[in-house]
């Protein structure tokens, strides 16, 4: 990973793909898995730190990811929904680097999530000062996000199957954002599996 600053990634891979039927982690496109995918993105961005969070499928899962180049966590309680993922990544991430300055948190099933993307959200938080900095999609705005350390505590309180978008509507003069055209496409059913193959 070149680095630009302290700044970790946490990749959250953790839940069953009910909807689905079938770990969306494992899908493929574009020859890897969406996982893969998103950790070589990851790897390839300008972070200093890369954590995966696994939960269900966990023993399947990790077996498909290459621990070379991320550091892999399981979380045990992934069924008491994302926000339990999102505290063990930026738990794990503060053991690994206490000195981290701030978190992009990711999610594994955006198929057109690229290291640019990430490297925009790095610049854009250096550049304006922001303490968080999220993806707009055109119509709405979601993950990737960068939280700055002076939100850490607030995001170790979240419950429930809930993510950060919470804490952004809570600070939404504090929110800069940045393009991500495709963010809104993601895959959480058979149908958007079968579109992104057809587009």
């Amino acid at each position: 990973m070149s680095t630009a600053s302290n700044i970790g990634i946490v990749i959250l891979a953790a839940g069953s793909s009910s909807r689905l039927g079938e770990p969306k982690q494992l899908l493929e496109f574009d020859g890897m898995t969406l996982l893969s995918h998103s950790i070589i993105e990851a790897a390839n961005s300008n972070c200093s730190i890369a954590v995966v969070v696994i939960g269900a499928n966990a023993d399947f899962i990790a077996k498909e990811i290459d621990g070379d180049i991320v550091h892999i966590i399981a979380n045990k309680n992934w069924d008491e929904g994302m926000s339990s993922s999102l505290r063990l990544g930026l738990k794990t991430l503060r053991k690994i680097d206490p000195k981290i300055d701030a978190v992009i948190f990711m999610t594994c099933d955006q198929p057109y999530i690229s290291s640019s993307v990430l490297n925009d959200l790095i610049s854009k938080y250096q550049q304006s000062g922001k303490p968080i900095v999220t993806s707009n999609y055109g119509e709405a705005i979601g993950p990737p996000t960068l939280f700055h350390k002076s939100f850490f505590s607030e995001l170790m309180e979240l419950k429930g199957d809930v993510g950060a978008k919470k804490i952004i509507q809570q600070h939404n003069d504090e929110v800069a954002t940045v393009l991500f055209t495709k963010g809104n496409i993601d895959i959480d059913t058979k149908k958007d599996y079968e579109a992104l193959n057809n587009s």
